[in-house]
């Protein structure tokens, strides 16, 4: 059973630490039996999960040596283990409870991977994934932080986050040129947010897209009137704003 060859275009750089992959697993808490694993490779993580009692675990990859790889070297899974893209799955066709996302996430699909969560948040309870280090920061990142930014407001909107550790380069096959790391979403008690969601996004994302820009200057700029961004809050910085701030922004924008 040769190893699977780590392809650019899919962003693959195989974890090869034993003790960091079981410190991945270990950071998964036990709340849910349905876990899903986004990009096993070749299942350094996949291992340790399938060692923890109770669970329902399914594995996704696009990969067609790691699926190959995978059948054979958990013959067992035969019927859990989903060749598909992630990014484009139906979380419904494979499970219809709470489950729990883990996975050494291609660096180059995590932000689409973490907005597709967003989208499944009344199901995903729970992610623990490995990031490019600068974009695990971002997402964690509090208010007023040079780091915070559009990722960090949305998801903080519905999820509890927790850096956990950094990873280094070294630990990969083939090494990336950047440093990782990982960190914990755990849903928090938000169903829906007390505004209109859709500007909500759009008042977040035109914030600190022209985040150097007061506010009202960044909301005026596409096309919502100066008369309706009046208000001390108008005359801060995006960046300066928690979750709770760009709700009551939203509620003011009619």
């Amino acid at each position: 059973m040769a190893a699977v060859r780590a392809k650019k275009h899919l962003g693959q750089h195989f974890l090869n630490d034993e003790n960091i992959a079981l410190k991945i697993v270990k950071s998964l808490s036990l709340n849910n039996q349905n876990i899903l694993e986004i990009g096993p490779g070749m299942g350094v993580l996949t291992k340790y999960l399938l060692q923890r009692e109770g669970i329902h675990l399914k594995v996704i990859d696009i990969d067609d040596e790691s699926v190959e790889y995978l059948h054979d070297r958990f013959p067992t899974m035969q019927s859990n283990i989903i060749h598909a893209d992630f990014l484009k799955a139906n979380l419904y066709d494979f499970f219809n409870g709470p489950l729990s996302v883990i996975g050494n996430f291609p660096y180059n699909i995590s932000s689409q991977i973490l907005f597709k969560v967003l989208d499944y948040r009344n199901i995903v309870n729970e992610v623990v994934g490995m990031f490019q280090k600068e974009v695990a920061v971002r997402i964690a990142s509090p208010p007023g932080n040079k780091d915070y930014g559009i990722m960090s407001v949305l998801m903080q909107a519905f999820y509890h986050i927790d850096f956990l550790f950094t990873v280094s380069e070294h630990v990969f096959t083939p090494p990336p040129n950047v440093k990782s790391a990982v960190i914990r979403l755990r849903r928090n008690q938000e169903q829906f947010l007390d505004c209109d969601e859709e500007r909500f996004f759009k008042v977040v994302k035109t914030g600190f897209n022209q985040r150097r820009k007061t506010l009202r200057n960044a909301l005026s700029s596409v096309g919502f009137e100066k008369e309706i961004l009046s208000g001390e809050i108008f005359s801060k910085r995006a960046e300066q704003l928690n979750v709770q701030d760009f709700i009551q922004l939203t509620q003011m924008i009619k």
